[in-house]
């Protein structure tokens, strides 16, 4: 049996897909490495290595830095990433206004309780982040050197199938990875996580962030990404990604009906249809040409690469 739930060798098998070895999570299937990375809270010294590089000295209250998640291509070196200093990067370049609440009195204290601290900057930790894409290629940094057509998202009218991921297929693997999080002082939740689910046809992701901030504001920003196995492993596959931003304030709520109490409001998946949409796009990811003409077979993936 496989060291996650759902996953018997016989699925594993009939479905082609060989689990990772040395006590990794993850697995090969279809030309595909899927990989999660779970690791303790930051300690002291690596954040503030990582408040260095970002050039901040806010984070949250959790930070999981060394956590990721990552799909990678064999066959064209397409690496999608999902990890927590991009996202706090995408915080930093956002940089939202701080949110406006009552305890914010209380809240000058949090950090250390003998120095006042001002709360000039999103504590919600607020990011457009929907993921990283780069390319392991050789192939690819040739491309990039002589000023092509690199890898990007561009808008479309495609839609991620549903009706695909509602079929009763054999979850052959499954993981969540948290990235960071804050309790906002006891006040709410600030939570940034990726799931991957992988079937026989197909992958899809969620990486969702969270925010509820008690008496005020709840905001959700859900970005899921699909891709369904192609027959060849080495042609470029096709990659769907939706981005939704739903955003309410708890107030917006009341004058519906809704109740106004934080105990309503702890799970997003039970209140997300209620929130107003403030920004929804479908995007396919834009893949060079000459990736998919290369030999796949001449591009090979090391333990230590990965």
């Amino acid at each position: 049996m496989a060291d996650w739930d759902g996953a018997s060798d016989s699925d594993l098998k009939a479905a082609g897909a060989e689990p990772l070895s040395d006590g990794r999570r993850g697995l090969r299937l279809k030309g595909w490495h899927i990989e999660s990375i779970k690791r303790p809270i930051l300690g002291s010294l690596a954040r503030q290595e990582l408040e260095e590089k970002l050039g901040t000295s806010h984070l949250p209250e959790m930070v999981f830095g060394d956590s990721s998640l990552f799909l990678l291509h064999v066959g064209t070196g397409i690496k999608l990433h999902f990890n927590a200093f991009d996202a706090l990067m995408g915080w930093m370049q956002e940089a939202l206004p701080p949110v406006e609440v009552p305890a914010a009195a209380k809240w000058k204290f949090r950090s250390k309780p003998s120095q006042q601290v001002i709360l000039d900057y999103d504590y919600t930790f607020t990011t457009p982040y929907c993921g990283s894409e780069t390319s392991e290629s050789e192939l690819e940094k040739t491309i990039l050197e002589d000023g092509c057509c690199s890898l990007h998202w561009e808008d479309c009218d495609e839609r991620i199938d549903l009706a695909v991921l509602s079929m009763k297929e054999p979850i052959l693997f499954y993981d969540e990875v948290v990235l960071y999080e804050d309790e906002l002082a006891d006040n709410g939740v600030s939570l940034l996580t990726v799931k991957v689910r992988v079937m026989p046809s197909c992958w899809f992701l969620l990486l969702r962030y969270w925010l509820r901030v008690d008496g005020v504001l709840m905001r959700l920003r859900d970005t899921r990404v699909y891709c369904s196995f192609a027959s060849d492993d080495k042609v470029k596959p096709i990659i769907i990604r939706e981005n939704c931003w739903r955003e309410a304030t708890i107030e917006s709520l009341s004058v519906q009906g809704f109740p106004s109490g934080s105990a309503a409001y702890a799970d997003p998946n039970l209140i997300s249809q209620n929130l107003p949409i403030v920004k929804n796009k479908t995007q396919r990811l834009k893949i060079p040409s000459s990736l998919s003409e290369h030999d796949g077979g001449n591009f090979n993936v090391s333990e230590k690469q990965l």
